[in-house]
């Protein structure tokens, strides 16, 4: 049997409300077919607006095998490219980040605008046609401050996701914000095991002291289980409907993206651990309202948020093999708030520093017990691990779908 036919057969057979058999956590062909599936096909978020904030201003990224590179052009649009030259196929941009006139390679020196043309190829011949060895481009698009990319030839419609997302982060403007601080940490994790960890709260009380000062631990909070029955949060929606922060728990049809507001508990305004404001500017100029609580935006299979009134905390979720993941957070301020005077650095970032440490080690050791041979599946909590259920309901379908043919892939840029 192919390894395509046994990762579906895997996935019809699974028992209801249980995990998944260890391949999907370990084995390399079952993470080819993952990053071949969804990560090659799916719209991806990658970075903000604010990164790239003036024409030439770049930055780099690895998609399992893809490099691209994302720059502002001169006529203020973001774009992506693959990242690899049209002569030899050299890396272009080998730095994280930066800011160029052009884009050069530094191998052969073929020179690219920074709309992806060639603009000059040192002595190839009279018949050389420059025009036909244009950068090759990766569909790009931005949506409140969010840049997602696409690897496939034909992208899926973003006009859904853009539809549902675009009320939500409108109001705060993360167009006009800064990348206060940046972490990467590497989980030696499978994706789907980062995921899942993300997707429930049952754990939060016994791992997360600092979280737990400010956010709340009940399964309705994500919007999954009983947030639509629960009066707290339907107060909590209100209050905010009515100051224009669209608030309502949404989803896709799909399920691959959802947004809701919640409110943080002890009154708290921020992830801090008094749960004082950790930025004494807004966010925002066009939020002035209290105890808006966090605004929770989630996008399979990239990409978790939180949306505060004093600053936003982004997390993106990129496989590098099998066993290791990487994660990489960035919190976000507003663009003219001053280290030092407006937040203290420190207490910004010192609740998600410890968090994403301690599930780093959750994952770790998740992953460590799942490659033994005496693992097998277990049951979720029907009361806490709605979320990770509806996580796994999207992953299986969406695998299920693409594998079966019921819808033809698309090929891969």
């Amino acid at each position: 049997m192919d390894i395509r036919n046994e990762l579906f057969r895997n996935l019809r057979n699974r028992k209801p409300g249980y995990g998944l058999e260890q391949a999907f956590y370990s084995d390399p062909d079952y993470y080819r077919l993952d990053m071949e599936t969804i990560y090659y096909r799916d719209w991806l978020f990658i970075g903000h607006d604010c990164e790239v904030a003036k024409p030439g201003n770049y930055f780099t990224v690895q998609v399992g095998d893809y490099p691209v590179v994302i720059v502002r052009d001169r006529q203020g649009q973001i774009r992506a490219f693959h990242n690899s030259c049209r002569h030899r196929g050299s890396r272009i941009c080998a730095g994280e980040k930066g800011s160029s006139a052009k884009l050069v390679c530094p191998y052969h020196q073929w020179t690219y605008e920074l709309d992806g043309r060639l603009l000059f190829a040192r002595q190839m011949g009279e018949d050389f046609d420059a025009s036909q060895f244009s950068l090759k481009t990766v569909h790009c698009e931005s949506v409140g401050g969010y840049i997602f990319i696409c690897l496939a030839q034909i992208a899926p419609d973003f006009t859904p996701t853009r539809t549902l997302l675009e009320p939500y982060l409108a109001p705060h403007r993360l167009t006009e914000t800064k990348v206060a601080f940046q972490s990467s940490i590497v989980e030696k994790g499978n994706w789907k095991l980062v995921w899942e960890n993300n997707r429930e709260c049952y754990h939060c009380a016994g791992n997360h002291p600092e979280l737990c000062k400010t956010f709340p631990e009940a399964p309705s909070a994500t919007g999954i289980q009983g947030s639509k029955e629960d009066p707290e949060m339907v107060s909590h929606w209100d209050k905010c409907e009515a100051a224009g922060l669209p608030s309502v728990f949404r989803i896709a049809e799909d399920g691959q993206y959802r947004a809701t507001r919640v409110p943080l508990i002890n009154n708290a305004e921020s992830y801090t651990l008094s749960g004082k404001r950790a930025v004494g500017r807004q966010l925002s100029d066009d939020v002035n309202a209290r105890s808006i609580g966090s605004l929770l935006l989630y996008h399979y299979p990239t990409t978790w948020n939180h949306i505060l009134g004093d600053h936003a905390i982004s997390f993106r979720v990129l496989p590098l093999g099998p066993n290791e993941t990487q994660v990489t957070t960035k919190w976000l301020v507003h663009k003219d708030a001053v280290e030092g005077v407006d937040y203290d650095l420190e207490e910004l970032t010192h609740v998600w520093l410890e968090t994403n440490d301690q599930d780093r080690r959750i994952v770790e050791e998740n992953a460590f017990g799942i490659r033994s041979p005496a693992y097998e599946p277990g049951p979720y909590s029907v009361e806490h691990e709605g979320g990770v259920l509806q996580f796994l309901e999207w992953y299986s379908n969406a695998m299920e779908t693409r594998l079966s043919g019921d819808t033809k892939l698309s090929r891969v840029a």
